[in-house]
């Protein structure tokens, strides 16, 4: 929680011993404080499919109501497991009971407690520390306060929302495996009415956090998490997994790449079966093509690596091309070495280079090389062994071979032993 919330500014407060819902608000009694005029606002940690207007209605609604505490309420066909919220005739609340507590006819109540509440914090406080835990748990709850407050006169507001759903807290795995089903579906829609193609929404999970440009078309089994920004245009096709990355526009990202914290610009070429790790950034026009993996690797404007190519922490400049089976060894064992390529560099097919190592503007590598120093602008840099051909060596093994087959029948067939004449 602290990891997901801490940059928001807010103080945490650690309820040790959880002793109920009034228990843990009286944890952050100090963090509360008791300003007049004040609204406190109380919410369950486990409803992720609640929605921030949802909220500011219900600040809105009890500002208004002039009731002391407000909670929200939705209606369920089975509410088992919820606080039941308890009415009289004219609709006024009686009392909030839970689920464990309660008697009758109480059971079968559909209108349920949401667990969210706004109220007063220093009549709430107050409210909470005259209530004791008579109840099946043993617990302080706050509804214990709305019971407080009802008995000592004051208003208290249920608030009725007509989306049940969206209140929901998550209990199991399969209520959170919903919940998400959930936000995925709302996400979904408001991106198709802001003119997102998604070919099949139901096989596709965007992050609420996503922000996707118009006229862009994703792909079943499409998952874009966290905080990504997608330009217009871009193409997503299927079996990607794009996470906390930035791709400009008209960018196609092809079939079963993965984008990790990278930053992607215009008209760049993705895949298939890429893997961009965290710290790649992939310049405007550029390629990383089948089975291209980079790590904190820039590779420049109109740069391609095309195929079967690994390229860690490497600086590659515009214009360059690096062929099939390439690889930037930049790892010695203790430390990592930096790789550095000029403009309009072209490496040969099933390179290595070995950093830390630089190769100039216009140099070649020729196919094959391994290079371990600097290679000068406008040079070819050669670091192969040389070939040497051996006439007849198929033959000769040939021949080799055979030898060897007859030994061993022979050794293993022996001929029979003569018989002696009569």
């Amino acid at each position: 929680v602290k990891a997901a919330l801490g940059k928001s500014g807010g103080t945490f407060v650690l309820q040790r011993e959880q002793n109920g819902t009034g228990h843990a608000v009286l944890q952050a009694a100090r963090a509360i404080g008791r300003s007049s005029g004040s609204t406190l606002l109380i919410l369950n940690g486990d409803v992720p499919t609640l929605r921030g207007e949802t909220l500011r209605r219900l600040v809105s609604r009890h500002r208004r109501s002039g009731a002391v505490l407000s909670l929200l309420s939705a209606e369920l066909d089975d509410p088992a497991g919820y606080g039941r919220v308890v009415r009289d005739a004219r609709g006024n609340v009686l009392r909030v009971v839970e689920d464990s507590d309660t008697v009758g006819d109480e059971a079968s109540i559909r209108e349920i407690n949401a667990g969210m509440y706004c109220a007063d914090p220093a009549r709430l406080l107050s409210a909470i520390r005259k209530v004791r835990p008579d109840n099946a748990q043993g617990e302080y709850y706050i509804t214990d306060a709305v019971r407080w407050f009802i008995d000592k006169g004051e208003k208290v507001a249920a608030i009725l929302h007509n989306d049940a759903s969206e209140l929901l807290g998550v209990n199991t795995r399969a209520e959170l495996a919903e919940a998400g089903k959930r936000l995925f579906e709302r996400k979904a829609g408001e991106l198709m009415n802001r003119g997102v193609t998604l070919v099949d929404p139901s096989r596709t999970a965007i992050d609420p956090r996503a922000r996707i440009g118009r006229d862009t078309v994703i792909y079943p089994d499409v998952r874009i998490e966290g905080a990504s920004v997608l330009g217009e245009d871009c193409i997503v096709r299927p079996g990607c997994r794009i996470t906390d990355s930035r791709i400009g526009r008209g960018t196609e990202v092809r079939d079963h790449s993965v984008c990790l914290e990278s930053q992607i610009g215009n008209h760049v070429s993705v895949g298939p079966f890429a893997h961009l790790r965290p710290g790649a950034v992939l310049e405007d026009e550029s390629k990383a093509g089948n089975f291209v993996e980079l790590k904190k690797t820039r590779l420049g404007r109109g740069s391609k690596a095309s195929h079967l190519t690994y390229l860690g922490d490497a600086d590659i400049a515009a214009g360059c091309n690096i062929g099939a089976g390439t690889i930037t060894c930049n790892y010695d064992g203790t430390n990592k070495h930096k790789t550095t390529l000029g403009r309009g560099v072209f490496i040969g097919s099933n390179s290595q280079l070995v950093a830390p190592v630089t190769v100039g503007d216009r140099a070649y590598v020729a196919a094959g090389s391994t290079v371990t120093r600097d290679v000068p602008e406008d040079a070819l840099a050669i670091g192969r062994s040389r070939q040497r051909n051996i006439d007849g060596w198929v033959i000769q093994k040939s021949r080799k071979k055979a030898k060897k087959k007859a030994r061993k029948t022979a050794g293993t067939n022996p001929r029979p032993p003569r018989r002696a004449k009569k």
